[in-house]
């Protein structure tokens, strides 16, 4: 799934950390969605990578102390003027609190105190370093702050100890980063619920009954919504590989646990939220309610085995022919309530004749608010990195045309907002 981060000027920060190496790896993230990006690197950090690789990487030149210029726009006034966020990876323990105290004494200090976008840290330190009380309270003046605190990894660290301190992966900084970048207020803190994947319907403990769906759609749709900064909680059967790990997930296997747990999904994304304002207030407490979302992504089984057994069944005991009594799952969007949630479904169909037909009537007869209809050819349309989806509401229907996933995601979310007017 490729970000577009077209238009966008991330300013990379680097300090000390024998994890520097890595924010290269960091850069290449960046530039491969479409950013520009400019980097600031204090002395420490050039003992471990050399400005040149940096260099080299962005086609830009990098800040130093001795690259500093009054001449140019490389300076630390100036370069993060034209960035849209700041981030600082690795941010080691020294560099944490002395953002947290104002503390301008190197090139990348002083950047930051010009600094007036979005902050990021993501903190690579010693277990000690970090959970000393000075450093533990530097992250939390931090988060006060509004800066965006990327937890670093527990593992063996690069001085033997194992323990919390390792720079996060650099796919998650990526994320946290792309984030800032692409968060809209529409979509900001509001409660999204997705289901997707194929339902299994367990015939013994090592069978179960299925389908093609490969849940890539339902995941497109979670990291476009993540990116605008919802509150996603993604029910699957096929887990969150690929995604944020912040990403709210809940696994499930058959239609009746993924009825159960949409069902209790949309009984919390109902209730409200805390305001910061409210909370920083005397006052009595208010809640701010943003009405959540539904999309219905997941391809559920339309039948289960009547008897599913315990351990294995054996073939032997089966004999040449095996009749497999069935019996119907429940119909999860005409059981779920609905109510005080926008619900957009999700209709594959194979019938060129009666396909469109079928989504609109789904429209009315399982009393969602839209429809993404999705004509397919045969199983091999299962799987493929691209998809066409035809978004069919009460008041109109639209051709979002044939993309990738995550461009059609962006399509979809778009007439999604129509459904609503706040």
């Amino acid at each position: 799934m490729q970000i577009n981060l077209n238009g966008k000027s991330v300013l990379l920060g680097v300090t000390g950390s024998i994890s520097a190496y890595k924010a290269c790896d960091l850069a290449r993230l960046f530039i491969k969605a479409g950013a520009q990006v400019h980097v600031v690197m204090t002395p420490s950090s050039e003992r471990f990578v050399s400005a040149l690789t940096f260099e080299a990487l962005t086609r830009n030149p990098v800040l130093t102390e001795n690259s500093e210029s009054w001449s140019s726009e490389l300076n630390h006034i100036e370069i993060g003027k034209k960035c849209d966020a700041f981030v600082i990876a690795p941010a080691t323990a020294n560099t944490l609190n002395k953002l947290s105290k104002g503390i301008a004494d190197n090139i990348l200090t002083q950047v930051a105190l010009a600094y007036g976008g979005p902050m990021l840290v993501a903190p690579a330190a010693n277990t000690q370093m970090l959970q000393n009380h000075y450093t533990a309270g530097s992250l939390k003046m931090l988060r006060v702050n509004d800066y965006t605190v990327i937890e670093p990894q527990e593992k063996l660290l690069a001085c033997g100890d194992v323990g919390s301190g390792a720079l996060a992966e650099i796919t998650e900084i990526f994320f946290e980063t792309a984030k800032v970048l692409l968060e809209e207020d529409f979509w900001k803190d509001r409660r999204i619920v997705v289901t997707g994947g194929g339902t299994r319907e367990k015939i013994d403990e090592v069978r179960y009954i299925s389908n093609f769906s490969s849940g890539k759609m339902a995941k497109s749709l979670c990291l476009s919504l993540y990116l605008k900064g919802a509150d996603v909680c993604y029910i699957t059967t096929m887990g969150n590989e690929g995604l944020p790990q912040s990403l709210y997930t809940i696994d499930v296997e058959d239609a009746q646990e993924l009825l159960d747990y949409t069902q209790d999904a949309i009984r919390v994304a109902k209730k409200g939220k805390m305001s910061k304002a409210s909370m920083n207030s005397s006052e009595s407490v208010h809640l701010i309610q943003k009405e959540p979302y539904l999309f219905m992504v997941a391809a559920v089984s339309d039948f289960r085995p009547k008897y599913p057994q315990s351990g294995k069944l054996k073939k032997s005991s089966i004999g040449e022919n095996w009749n497999l009594e069935l019996v119907q799952t429940p119909d999860i969007l005409s059981f779920l309530r609905k109510d005080g949630i926008k619900t957009v479904a999700f209709k594959a169909e194979m019938d060129s004749q009666k396909g469109l037909e079928n989504a609109i009537t789904l429209l009315e007869k399982k009393k969602v608010d839209a429809v993404c209809y999705n004509l397919l050819q045969d199983s091999n349309s299962f799987g493929t990195s691209q998809n066409k989806i035809t978004f069919i509401s009460k008041e109109a229907r639209t051709e979002l045309g044939k993309a990738d996933k995550l461009t059609l995601s962006e399509k979809i979310l778009t007439q999604a907002k129509g459904l609503l007017h706040e």
